[in-house]
């Protein structure tokens, strides 16, 4: 069914879709600050991407699932990343608009996809803070414990291990919340001295583990076979998240057509790059299966003597997970302004403070649930939900960019993805393949949380959306 509005027609259902030059007009009529630059979205980049996946999941990953080859794992899932990046970056370059993989869906697929996107996003970034939040807890006490500071196991714990709450992690995401509440010039000068602290710590590390290298601890190299090497790509899939949160900050970069694409794949690039080195090396200097604990790297170096090393790179963990947390509540508020701004979610998300010029109410309301969900709910279940939303945003912004090459041809791209249609095809079959890895164990939230998304959606969004045509009538 439609409806005649003038001289535009607007579906009205599932598959209405935004115009480009209206998604245009609502970035020129952004009121954020343009403080970002290239270099600000590659540390962003950074900030966002290296955290748990490094410092904690690496060492579960080798324990669990892929031993040594958990080197191979992270390639894949990298190639994977680094194709979904080249589609990010060009849509970036299209459409310098907050809101990323949401707004993308919904100039190429309709709202109602839009919304199940937006939702998906809102999941990786809840799911994805509190994970790193408890990698960040177990470094932090790991740390306090080292100094003979002990605190009571109720308050580090949640229910399912036999505590009340992880109350560190609780906090940690409180503070950054308020924190980010200040606005991004701040954040990003926060985010560059924690970003720059966690790469020394990574130096630490590398320089440290090279002279422990022993060969045997890589006599068995894929102990699961290739079951193990893809079960590994899946259940570090997460540590890859973040360069899409780069998408979100268009508003309020400075060049955002030349900058994103610069961001999203230098800082994804690095991180791979890091990633390999630093699995091969930690599983190289002890027994893969000794590292199914809360701070791997900072064990291995212990396991090996260098005491003083595992000191320093349990504080650069705790940074870099910093960062991390910054950057996931960061998205979580901009998707929630984004969504707002377009009817989808209650307008008080899409109001900015008028001192800092930020969403503080989306900050906050998404800052107490992270910490609230960070507190309460095993790691475990976490990381595999954050990886199984990330994969599925990612499918939906291959398909997208694919869609969009089709339809508008000719439009202006800045940076256009090479050989486009192999490249996203590639990309969406992957992320396909590892998200079934996930399924089986994990589909009973996975589908309780879309489904509440969908409800949301039938209940206010489509209603409330800026594309309904009564909404249109009514502001002309």
């Amino acid at each position: 069914m439609q409806y005649k509005i003038g001289m535009k027609i607007t579906q009205a259902n599932f598959f209405r879709i935004k115009s480009l030059n209206d998604v245009r007009t609502d970035a020129q009529k952004t009121q954020f600050k343009k403080n970002l630059g290239a270099l600000d979205l590659i540390l962003l980049g950074l900030g966002s991407i290296i955290g748990t996946g490094i410092f904690v999941l690496t060492g579960l990953a080798a324990a669990k699932y892929a031993g040594p080859s958990i080197t191979v794992s992270f390639l894949l899932s990298a190639v994977a990343c680094i194709f979904t990046a080249l589609a990010y970056a060009e849509l970036a370059s299209m459409l310098p608009v907050s809101g990323g993989a949401y707004t993308y869906a919904y100039v190429t697929m309709g709202e109602g996809f839009a919304s199940i996107v937006g939702w998906l996003i809102l999941m990786v970034c809840t799911c994805g803070a509190a994970t790193v939040a408890a990698g960040w807890s177990g470094y932090f006490m790991g740390v306090l414990t080292n100094l003979g500071i002990h605190f009571p196991a109720t308050f580090t714990k949640i229910p399912a291990d036999g505590g009340i709450i992880n109350l560190p992690a609780f906090l940690i995401v409180g503070i950054l919340a308020l924190f980010l509440v200040r606005g991004t010039s701040d954040t990003a000068k926060l985010n560059a001295v924690l970003v720059f602290v966690k790469l020394g710590a990574i130096a630490i590390f590398i320089m440290a583990a090279i002279p422990c290298v022993d060969s045997v601890n890589w006599a068995v190299f894929a102990p699961n076979g290739f079951f193990g090497i893809t079960a590994g790509a899946s259940f570090i899939f997460m540590a890859y998240t973040g360069f899409d949160t780069l998408a979100s900050s268009a508003e309020e970069c400075k060049n955002p057509n030349r900058d994103l694409p610069i961001g999203i794949i230098g800082s994804l690039v690095g991180s791979a790059i890091l990633y390999i080195v630093v699995s091969g090396l930690l599983t190289a200097i002890v027994p893969y299966a000794s590292l199914n604990n809360a701070e791997p790297i900072a064990q291995a170096l212990r396991m090996n003597g260098v005491n003083f090393g595992a000191k320093l790179v349990a504080t650069g963990a705790i940074a870099g997970m910093t960062t991390v947390i910054l950057s996931q509540i960061y998205g979580f508020s901009r998707i929630l302004f984004v969504m707002a701004r377009d009817g989808m979610l209650p307008s008080c998300f899409a109001r900015l403070n008028k001192r800092f010029a930020t969403p503080q109410t989306g900050i906050l309301v998404g800052g107490l649930l992270i910490a609230s969900v960070a507190g309460l709910v095993p790691v475990s279940t976490l990381g595999e939900l954050t990886s199984m939303t990330t994969l599925s945003i990612f499918t939906f912004v291959s398909v997208g960019v694919m869609i969009l090459r089709y339809q508008k041809p000719d439009e202006i791209r800045t940076f256009r993805c090479p050989a486009v249609y192999w490249v996203a095809s590639t990309s969406s079959l992957l992320c396909f393949f590892l998200f079934t890895q996930l399924l089986p164990e994990n589909w009973k939230p996975y589908l309780i949380s879309l489904i509440a998304g969908a409800c949301v959606y039938g209940g206010f969004g489509y209603w409330n959306s800026t594309m309904n045509p009564a909404n249109i009538a009514a502001r002309k």
